[in-house]
């Protein structure tokens, strides 16, 4: 499996690098598309908590591009700095998507609850994982339980970046549900929105598939080790 390995982490960090070149783009592009109702990312974010009966989250400014998220142990939208302070397309898309997430905090919806309560083992599988894989890899003949570790603990990492995905397919749609029933966007905004957030979303699909895709290959050479004991 070694080299059909190799052939599909290749397609697959193609597809990677043309997904994120193709949404830096697009969000390029919707970032020129301003808004006619002239609010910045900030205050479409606080009007959809508003709207929702959140009052218990707080929208703040965070350093960098691209470090958008919700925090839901201290309950803030955390927007970047440009889409804190621009009035875009693009701007708006991030602010309502990172307020689906506050909005499936509120609600309990189960997705979002389950990869939480990940995020603490997550954390700690990564800080060892590669090196534990890679000793299992070394040790295969002699410890091969070692890899068999490496395995389980790169699985909740995969696990994890599949539970993502309906989690952030959710929150695009709770957000584009709410800036087209409340008619935040017009017709052309809204478009961008929607675009934009499709490409986001799909960094998502391409990262699952390559820990997918990596996991295999983990298990086939301890499978492969087992078969020669």
């Amino acid at each position: 499996m070694g080299m059909g390995y190799l052939i599909l982490a290749g397609a697959i960090m193609l597809f990677s690098w043309l997904v994120s070149s193709r949404l830096k783009s697009k969000f390029e592009q919707y970032s020129k598309l301003h808004l006619q109702n002239g609010m910045s990312g900030a205050e479409i974010a606080e009007k959809m908590l508003a709207d929702n009966g959140i009052r218990d989250v707080r929208v703040i400014s965070t350093p960098g591009r691209l470090t958008d998220h919700y925090n839901p142990m201290d309950k803030t939208v955390n927007l970047s700095e440009a889409v804190y302070n621009q009035r875009n397309a693009a701007a708006a898309a991030v602010a309502a998507h990172e307020c689906g997430h506050a909005v499936q905090h509120a609600v309990g919806y189960e997705w979002l609850t389950m990869r939480s309560k990940l995020v603490p083992f997550v954390n700690v599988a990564s800080s060892y994982m590669q090196w534990i894989l890679l000793g299992g890899i070394l040790l295969l003949n002699t410890f091969p339980g070692l890899l068999l570790f490496g395995i389980i603990l790169f699985a909740a990492t995969t696990l994890f970046s599949v539970i993502t995905l309906p989690v952030e397919y959710d929150a695009s749609h709770r957000a584009l549900a709410w800036l087209e029933n409340k008619r935040m966007l017009t017709q052309q905004e809204q478009a961008g929105a929607k675009d934009a957030l499709k490409w986001a979303a799909r960094t998502y699909v391409v990262a699952a598939l390559g820990s997918i895709a990596t996991l295999l290959y983990y298990v086939s050479i301890y499978m492969g080790g087992s078969r020669r004991e």
